[in-house]
Order: structure tokens, then sequence, then C-alpha cells
């Protein structure tokens, strides 16, 4: 066999099945029939590509399916709510403050310790005032006798005076220095009390029950009223409230749904616990003209002390719920020049892209008010590579929302 045959012999052979039988046949005829005419190398050449064209040749393939996952569009009950920043506030605050002057001899606390309203905090030197006191009964005591005396002498008088055994006169000088000392006495007595309030202020006491702030002065110092300086601040913790503003165009809706309570939820920031639940204590009677907001509390039991006076916390009011709201993610709904869309998974595993109508998005769901029916699959990742009509391969079950508890 000459060198353009057997060429074309082992192209046809790497050709393999390729080729159809009836092609394969006759191309292998027209190169070892030994009656053919012989056949030169070009043309055996040709032959080869020809052959390895043939071979090449494949039906075209369809793009590649796009690989998404997908949620299914459900019914369920979704809150309407407004959303806002707040700042926790203790209910009550004190700051407490010395009522009388003196050297500090016992701390009776430890800084940021729990105490009760009553408790004792601080002794101060009380000597000086017990002396006071002292010095108090016994003047009273003292004036006191001086007053009975003068009242018996004055009541003696005026029989005296009725019978002109004296005079009207003498009887009136009686009578005034009765009256004189009785006020004295009157004068006494209000001493007294103060001294044995200077006494008891000695001691100083939680005006309420909460938790104490840093201490800022110790045993040994000298304590005065009038220093603007707090010795501690005790902050009521529990129940505990939460200030935050909402804009003022929500006061209609406000005012429509505060007949009843509203639930107030609060979400502590990066590391907290869940968010906690409370209900909406104070709505101011005036909108803030500069800020055109209106100033709102919702108060909080805050039984484990999860809420911190000063904190910032991300603040849900909860007005109503919808109870059969229509959602998807929204992360499924896309926005173009002609308005939001999703892509809807069909059964034939391809995906149409959808318009929708989306009515609010409450945290991670969009309520859809029109484009979509309950149970279509819609895509939540992957819709960026998607097409109209493309093929999908979807990844995973479809989510469900109403387990994901994404509603707060």
């Amino acid at each position: 066999m000459s060198g353009g045959p057997a060429v074309a012999m082992r192209s046809l052979r790497l050709c393999g099945r390729r080729g159809s039988p009836s092609r394969r046949g006759r191309l292998v005829r027209s190169i070892v029939n030994p009656m053919a005419r012989p056949v030169p190398v070009r043309t055996a050449l040709l032959v080869v590509a020809a052959a390895a064209l043939a071979c090449s040749r494949r039906p075209p393939a369809g793009p590649p399916r796009v690989a998404v996952t997908v949620a299914r569009a459900e019914r369920r009950p979704v809150p309407y709510q407004l959303g806002a920043t707040g700042t926790v506030e203790p209910i009550r605050g004190v700051a407490v403050l010395p009522r009388v002057e003196g050297t500090v001899l016992r701390v009776r606390f430890n800084e940021g310790d729990e105490v009760v309203a009553g408790q004792a905090l601080f002794e101060v030197d009380a000597r000086p005032y017990e002396a006071a006191l002292l010095q108090a009964e016994a003047t009273l005591s003292r004036d006191q006798v001086q007053a009975d005396n003068a009242a018996r002498d004055a009541a003696r008088y005026r029989d005296l005076a009725a019978n002109n055994t004296v005079t009207q006169e003498d009887y009136q000088q009686k009578q005034a220095t009765a009256d004189a000392l009785a006020a004295t006495v009157r004068a006494d007595s209000a001493a007294l009390v103060s001294a044995q309030l200077n006494v008891e202020y000695a001691t100083i006491r939680a005006p309420i029950g909460g938790r104490t702030g840093s201490l800022t002065v110790r045993e040994g110092a000298l304590v005065r009223p009038n220093n603007p300086t707090p010795l501690v601040t005790i902050n009521q913790l529990r129940p505990i409230l939460v200030r935050f503003a909402v804009p003022s165009s929500n006061l209609p809706a406000l005012r429509r749904y505060a007949d009843h309570p509203l639930p107030v939820r609060a979400r502590p920031g990066v590391g907290g616990a869940g968010p906690l639940d409370g209900v909406l204590a104070f709505m101011d009677n005036h909108v803030d003209s500069i800020t055109g907001t209106v100033l709102l509390k919702g108060r909080f039991a805050n039984a484990d002390g999860q809420l911190w006076p000063g904190e910032f916390v991300d603040v849900t009011l909860i007005l109503a719920v919808e109870a059969d709201a229509l959602v998807v993610p929204a992360q499924a709904v896309l926005t173009s020049q002609q308005g939001t869309y999703v892509f809807i998974v069909n059964g034939d595993g391809s995906a149409t892209q959808q318009a929708v109508t989306v009515a609010r998005t409450v945290d991670s769901l969009a309520v859809i008010a029109d484009g979509v029916v309950p149970g279509a699959l819609v895509v939540t990742d992957g819709q960026l590579r998607l097409t109209p009509n493309a093929h999908v391969d979807i990844r995973g079950a479809p989510r469900s929302e109403s387990a994901g508890g994404s509603i707060r």
C-alpha cells in the first residue's frame, strides 16, 4: 500500500466509530481497491482532512443550567411595625447627696452592688449631732417646766382678777409670760426634731432600690450638703425604659392603634441576647419641631438585666398584625428600570422573570401585593446569572420562611 493510502487508513482508524458505516466503507473502497486508479498523496491528504472534519462534527449542546437556591411564596401573619434606634434609660435614677456635714466613717456597700430602698450606704460621724440632740432635749425639758409654771400662774391670776383681787393688768402680764414660754417650748420642739433628723441623716440610706454606680468618696472623706458631686448614683433597672422617636407622619397610625397596649421589642447590640418584649408606656404630647419626631418610651421587665442604661438598641413597635400576608424573602426581589421583579421556577425547570408589587418590607421578608401566587418557587440566590427562560439547577430544599423566624 502506498504512502497516501496508508495515511488515509490511519486517519480512518483514528476516527473510530464517529462516521457512519456506509461513509467509512466508501472511503475504504476508494483507497484500498486494487482495481482503482492510484491515488496521489495530495488527494489522500485531502481525504484525511475531510474525514477528520466529518468525525469532529457533534450536535450543538444547550447552555449550562444555572445553580440557584429557591424559597416558596407563602401566606403567614406579618406585623405592621415601626423601627427605630432607642436608648435605654432607668425608670428612676437618684444621685445620693449628704444632708449633713461630717467625716465618712464607713461605706457599707461595694460599687455596683444591688441595694434595696432604705439600705444604709454611708455612716457619717454623728457624735456632734447626737450631742446637739441631747442639748435640744434638755432645753425643751427646761422650757417646758417654765411654761407649765407660767400657765398655772396665768390661770391663778385670771381667777384673782375676776374677784378684783389683782388688777387686770397683772393678769395680762402673767398671761403674756405664759404665752411666750409656750412659744419657746414649740421652738424647742422644732429644734429637737431638727436635731433628731441630723442624727438620722448621719446614716445615709438608699432612697430607691437599684444598682449602685461608682463611688466618689471613701472612708475618711469630709462631705458637705452643698457639694454638687453625688456620693453615688443609683439606677433602678427593673423595670426599665427604652426611649425612641418615630417620624410624626406615623402619628395617625399611633393614635388609631394606641387604644390598647402596643407591643414593643428591643434587640440589644452585637453579642446581646434575642429580642426582649415590652409595652408602649409613654407617647409625648407634642411633636419636636426641630426633628419632626414624636418621643415614645417602652417599658420592659428586664428581669435578667440585659438592658443597660445608656445602651443603644434596635426597637420595633408593633401596631397591628396582617393575618394572611403573602411573603417571599426580600433577597428574591430585584429592581430594574421597569420596576421590581422576581424569578419564578416553572415545572420544566426554567426560570421566568415576573414583575411584582411589593407592599412593604418587614425584616427579611417582602410582603407581595401582586405578581406571585402562594406556593410559587422564587429564586433567592443566583438570580443575577439568570436570563429569561433559562434552565436552573436547584440546590437544596426550598426554604420555608415560617420556620425561619425572621419576623421580630
